[in-house]
């Protein structure tokens, strides 16, 4: 299969899932937000909601912003998927307000790109014109701005308000709003998190500018022509649970266990029912001397079907590392396998993270 026909059944694929009819709310609504961000978080199965402790937690649960001592911290990844085809992009930035808060900004882009538009390549004779053929993009977006807060010194408070924008070409888009809460406490030595994503649901509404041309190919091709529409995404909650334990002087090891319950019906996980699912995934870092890293996890857990019919239980094992130097930059990678244990797809993921802290000047120094 060659890129332009990759490309061409990705577009269909993503048109396919942005319709949806008048106020629905269907599974996997919004579900590049579930993707993650962050190495650290990634190698480690996406288990992060209570122990999450940099920048990143504006986006896995905004209470974890409450860790960040420096003035400023500043978040950045990159990611492909699709062998190159589809490209994901983060960018945060977080800054302390006062001793007990913090606020923060987290950008989200996940698209992808020159998806060859053949709809005019055909005339009105039957003649083949390859330059008709131009390109778009269908990317989505997402704009979520944090604010957290320290209660008591175990108790961390933190909200999002997102703004969620999708866009194919200029043929469809939709802006949506949405709000996550999410807290993180300290019970002895055991750190818990509690995080709901899209706590009032959030709303997408679609609309659609489709040429003449294009509604002949939908009616050709026996394809619904979309309409103006409403999408819903329903709420997720997801616990987590994490404790570190000294192994020795300079290794620590952190285990962390979460469970994501979503409300949308039955999902293809571990644990389900004819109304809602729950999705455990596990992870662990050790580390030495707080400086260096090594992260590994186990999510995705599915039942299917093999070709031979047989069920079997699938999983999606991901491992990582990374490296502090000093207190001002942190360097994560995460090798991460996209699919099943048989067909594998690996993901190379690279993510930093800086800190910038504001010199306090002297007395001395003001005088001058």
């Amino acid at each position: 299969m060659n890129l332009l026909t990759k490309k061409i059944n990705i577009f269909a694929f993503i048109l396919l899932c942005s319709y949806t009819l008048s106020a629905q709310a269907p599974k996997y609504s919004n579900e590049f937000l579930s993707i993650g961000v962050g190495a650290r978080a990634i190698g480690m199965s996406n288990s992060n909601i209570s122990i999450v402790d940099d920048v990143t937690a504006g986006y896995w649960n905004p209470a974890g912003l409450n860790f960040i001592k420096s003035n400023i911290q500043i978040g950045l990844m990159h990611s492909e998927y699709f062998a190159g085809i589809a490209k994901y992009d983060y960018a945060s930035i977080a800054s302390r307000i006062d001793e007990s808060s913090v606020g923060g900004f987290s950008f989200i882009r996940f698209g992808v790109d020159d998806i060859p538009n053949t709809t005019e390549l055909i005339d009105a004779e039957g003649n083949i014109d390859y330059d008709k053929i131009t390109t778009f993009s269908a990317a989505d977006y997402a704009f979520l701005f944090s604010y957290a807060r320290t209660y008591k010194e175990k108790l961390r408070l933190g909200a999002n308000a997102k703004i969620i924008h999708r866009k194919v070409g200029d043929f469809a888009h939709s802006w949506g709003f949405g709000l996550d809460v999410g807290a993180q406490y300290n019970y002895n030595k055991w750190i818990l998190g509690v995080m709901a994503r899209d706590v009032t649901s959030t709303f997408n509404a679609w609309s659609y500018d489709l040429t003449d041309k294009m509604k002949e190919v939908f009616t050709l091709t026996n394809n619904e022509i979309p309409e103006n529409s409403l999408e819903i995404t329903l709420p997720k909650f997801i616990v987590s649970v994490g404790r570190e334990f000294t192994i020795s002087q300079n290794f620590t090891a952190l285990p962390v266990l979460d469970i994501d319950f979503a409300f949308d019906k039955q999902r293809n996980v571990l644990l389900k029912n004819h109304y809602n699912s729950a999705d455990p995934h596990f992870g662990v870092e050790f580390s030495y001397k707080k400086i260096v890293f090594v992260r590994g996890g186990i999510g995705n857990i599915q039942n299917e079907t093999n070709m031979t019919g047989k069920k079997i239980k699938t999983f999606q094992p991901n491992m990582g590392i990374g490296i502090k130097i000093k207190d001002n930059f942190c360097l994560d990678y995460a090798y991460t396998d996209i699919g099943n244990k048989s067909i594998a797809i690996y993901s190379n993921i690279f993510s930093l993270k800086f800190n910038i802290t504001k010199k306090v000047r002297s007395v001395e120094e003001s005088d001058i």
